[in-house]
C-alpha cells in the first residue's frame, strides 16, 4: 500500500483467548498510532525468501504506546494463522504495515447509541472500539451483539462481562448458534432481523451501526437494518470470507 512503510514488530506478550483464538501483544517501531477500527498487513519471510501476507484487526484501544494487540483465528489448514499461533514465541520480530482503513472507524467523539454487531473473530475490531469507549469514558450508550458457536467460543468473554459491570451504558447480548449451557436463556440462533429490532429499540433512528463477521451474517444484519428504518449512511460494515489463513 502506497505511503506506508513496514515496520519491525516484536512479540511482547501472547494470551491464549479461545482454543482457536489467540492474541499477540506487539510492540512496534516507528507506531505512529491507530484509530478504533483500523487494521495492519502482517507479511512474514521465510529463510528461503518465500513471503505471505495478511491483515488483521487491531483489538487494542489507541495509546500513546507503541504496542497494538491483534486477536487471530486459527485457520485449519491455512499458511499464516497456525503459524502465528504454533511457532511464533515472545521476542520473534516480523514485519507489519499500517494502520490501515479509515471508513470502518469511531472516533469516540459522538454521543449517539452505538450498536455493534458481530460474528466469531468479527469482534476483534468492535473490541477496540468498546475499549476505546471504555478509555475515554463517553456517554454513548452501547449494544454488542455477538454471535458465537459455543460459550467455550466467546472472545473477550471475562472481559467483556467486566466492562459491562461497569454500568456506564455498555450492554453485551449474546446469542449462542450451536451449544447453550444449561438454563441458558438468552438468544440461540443466528442474528436475524427480529433479533435486531430486539436490541435497538427504540434508537434504531440515530444509532452507529458496525457490523463485522462473516459475509451472510454481514449481508442479514446490513439488510435487516435498513428494513427497520436505519439510515444505510449509518451501517458500516467489514466482512470476511473463506482464504488462505
Amino acid at each position: 500500500m502506497a505511503g506506508l512503510a513496514w515496520e519491525v514488530a516484536t512479540v511482547a506478550a501472547l494470551r491464549d483467548e479461545t482454543p482457536h483464538v489467540k492474541t499477540l501483544s506487539l510492540d512496534v517501531a516507528g507506531w505512529s498510532g491507530h484509530r478504533p477500527g483500523q487494521h495492519v498487513d502482517i507479511r512474514l519471510t521465510a529463510e528461503d525468501g518465500y513471503q505471505a501476507q495478511r491483515s488483521y484487526s487491531i483489538a487494542s484501544a489507541p495509546s500513546v504506546e507503541s504496542r497494538i494487540e491483534l486477536t487471530i483465528e486459527r485457520v485449519a489448514g491455512g499458511e499464516v494463522s497456525p503459524f502465528l499461533h504454533d511457532e511464533v514465541a515472545v521476542g520473534d520480530r516480523f514485519e507489519v504495515r499500517g494502520p490501515i482503513g479509515g471508513y470502518f472507524v469511531w472516533d469516540g467523539g459522538s454521543t449517539d447509541p452505538l450498536l455493534l454487531v458481530a460474528g466469531g473473530s468479527g469482534v476483534v475490531p468492535l473490541m477496540a472500539i468498546v475499549r476505546h469507549r471504555a478509555a475515554v469514558g463517553s456517554s454513548a450508550p452501547c449494544t454488542l451483539l455477538f454471535s458465537s458457536r459455543t460459550p467455550a467460543d466467546i472472545i473477550y468473554g471475562a472481559e467483556l462481562e467486566t466492562l459491562a459491570a461497569r454500568n456506564d451504558g455498555l450492554r453485551v447480548v449474546h446469542t449462542l448458534t450451536r451449544e447453550q449451557p444449561e438454563g441458558w436463556t438468552g438468544y440461540s440462533r443466528r442474528i436475524d432481523a427480529q433479533m435486531l429490532q430486539d436490541v435497538l429499540g427504540t434508537a434504531s433512528g440515530s444509532a452507529n451501526v458496525f457490523v463485522c463477521g462473516p459475509t451472510p451474517l454481514v449481508e442479514v444484519a446490513a439488510t435487516s437494518l435498513v428494513s427497520l428504518g436505519l439510515p444505510s449512511s449509518r451501517v458500516r460494515t467489514e466482512r470476511f470470507g473463506p482464504s488462505g489463513g
